[in-house]
């Protein structure tokens, strides 16, 4: 009787790791092209990803680089300072975006320039996303806005 137990106990330890096992895997699956990674664009210039990796980059819009092209394209450059990286994209912008100010794209890397799909500017004068004020503090450019 204590070894059928045992054995119960056993397979039921087994199919709960196993379960356990395949449901990591599944979200992993599920999660795998929701899941964008943050770069500066520092580390972009020092590793730049493949051109199938999705990821969001962040910065500020360098001065003198915006450059609108027909229709809805846009030309401009992100920098933090340390590095800049070109960047393309079609579509409508935010209101609030304009150079010297903080951005965030989502997009990939292709033969250098940054092709985004998506546009994130700053919401109001004092709101920057935490990755790029990090970002610019790490190569020395942020400037804490006064009364914050």
């Amino acid at each position: 009787m204590k070894s059928l137990k045992k054995q119960r106990r056993i397979q039921v330890i087994a199919i709960m790791a196993v379960a356990l096992v395949l449901s990591t895997v599944l979200i992993g699956y599920a999660l795998r092209d929701g899941i964008n990674f943050f770069r500066s664009p520092s580390q972009v210039v020092e590793d730049p990803p493949s051109s199938s990796e999705v990821f969001r980059i962040g910065g500020l819009v360098e001065v003198g680089s915006l450059v609108r092209g027909q229709g809805e394209t846009i030309q401009f450059v992100v920098t933090d300072g340390g590095a800049s990286v070109p960047a393309i994209y079609s579509g409508v912008l935010p209101d609030l975006f304009e150079e010297n100010q903080g951005m965030v794209g989502t997009g990939r890397l292709i033969n250098g320039v940054f092709e985004a799909t998506e546009i994130l500017a700053k919401h109001d004068e004092n709101y920057m996303p935490t990755e790029v004020i990090d970002a610019l503090k790490a190569q020395g450019v942020y400037v804490e806005p006064e009364g914050s």
